[in-house]
């Protein structure tokens, strides 16, 4: 179970690096917003669970460390909690319609040249990831703006 949820939160990390962080894809998919509430918990909440930490100690005295520390690890889990869930999201496969549409960008970049692996028959969110992010680094503006 453990080794689990570590391989799930090792899956979000890699997921979030995969997927492209287009606005465009910000009103289709809600990872855009999920990747990007993770990188600013990252980067923010160290600070502010040390800074909670040193106010609760101070004014409410070492009596309520136990409280404050429970608080402080909390403020720490949560972007933890983020790349849990983009590993979930990662490993599920796509729903019908989006493997269809998987599927037509798939065939639509292979017919342009690109030189891309396999598809599987039911794609997951990962794999959707990678095809996204290749359309978006090789094909031009006009294949994107069609797409979304």
């Amino acid at each position: 179970m453990q080794q689990d949820m570590l391989a799930l939160i090792r899956d979000g990390q890699t997921y979030s690096k995969t997927w492209p962080l287009k606005r465009e894809l910000a009103a289709i998919f809600m990872e855009y917003r999920m990747i990007k509430a993770t990188k600013l918990g990252i980067d923010l909440l160290p600070l502010l669970a040390i800074l909670s930490l040193m106010v609760q100690v101070t004014l409410l005295g070492f009596d309520y460390m136990p409280q404050a520390i429970a608080c402080s690890l909390f403020m720490l889990s949560i972007p933890v909690q983020g790349f849990y869930w983009l590993g979930k999201r990662a490993n599920t496969p796509l729903p019908q319609s989006m493997a269809n549409w998987y599927h037509q960008i798939h065939q639509q970049m292979t017919e342009e040249g690109c030189h891309l692996p396999a598809t599987s028959g039911k794609p997951r969110y990962q794999e959707l990831a990678v095809l996204l992010k290749q359309a978006f680094e090789k094909m031009d503006k006009a294949f994107t703006k069609d797409m979304f």
